[in-house]
C-alpha cells in the first residue's frame, strides 16, 4: 500500500462512494475503504477525520470558490448576479470525476439518514458561504440570506441535471448551475 501516493485523496473518496454503493453506509468500515484505495488506515485519517466526512471532500474548497465568485463580481451587480458569479467560479472546479460520481454518491446518501444528515449540512454551509460573501458586499441581511439560499438550490438543481445528463463531455456544469439560477429567479418574480 502506498503511503504518499499522488491522487490518494479522490481513490479513498471513489473507494468510498463504490462500497456505500455496494454495501451501504453502515456496513462500509475505514479499513475497507483504505485498502479499495490502495493506502493504509493512518493515511485515510490524514485526508479524512471519518467517513461521513468523505461526503463532503471538497466542501471547503466549494465555499471558498463560491465565495471568491461573489466578491469579484463587479461592483454595480445585483446580489443574483453575484451569485451567478460564484456559481460559475465554483462549477469550474467540477469535472469528470464529480460527474461520474454523482449518481452512486446520491444513492448512497438516499440510503443513509447519516449522509443525508450530512449532506444538509453541505448546503447550510455552502449557503452561509455565500450569504457572508454578498454581505461583506454591502447585500443587507435577508436579501443576502435569500440569495445565497437561492444559490444552493440553482447549485443543486444545476448539478443534478448535469450529472444525469449526456456523458459526451462537451457541456459544462457552469451552464446548468446559471440556467437553473436563472428559472429560479424567474419562478421567485411570480410569487408575487
Amino acid at each position: 500500500m502506498g503511503r504518499w501516493e499522488p491522487g490518494a485523496r479522490e481513490r479513498l473518496v471513489v473507494a468510498a462512494v463504490d462500497l456505500f454503493t455496494e454495501q451501504g453506509y453502515d456496513a462500509t468500515t475505514v479499513a475497507q475503504i483504505a485498502e479499495r484505495a490502495g493506502v493504509t488506515k493512518s493515511t485515510f485519517f490524514r485526508h479524512f477525520p471519518d467517513k461521513r466526512e468523505l461526503l463532503v471532500a471538497g466542501q471547503e474548497t466549494l465555499s471558498r470558490l463560491l465565495a471568491e465568485g461573489i466578491v469579484e463580481a463587479p461592483d454595480d451587480a445585483s446580489p443574483l448576479e453575484a451569485v451567478a458569479a460564484g456559481l460559475e467560479r465554483a462549477s469550474s472546479a467540477m469535472g469528470s470525476m464529480n460527474r461520474d460520481l454523482a449518481p452512486r454518491l446520491k444513492a448512497a446518501v438516499a440510503a443513509s439518514a447519516e449522509l443525508q444528515e450530512r449532506d444538509a449540512l453541505k448546503s447550510v454551509s455552502l449557503a452561509a458561504a455565500m450569504t457572508t460573501a454578498l454581505i461583506a458586499r454591502g447585500v443587507p441581511d435577508t436579501t443576502a440570506a435569500l440569495a445565497g439560499e437561492l444559490g444552493v438550490l440553482a447549485f443543486k438543481r444545476g448539478y443534478a441535471e448535469w450529472s444525469e445528463g449526456e456523458r459526451d463531455g462537451k457541456d459544462e456544469l457552469a451552464a446548468y448551475v446559471l440556467a437553473a439560477l436563472d428559472e429560479l429567479r424567474a419562478a421567485s418574480a411570480s410569487l408575487g
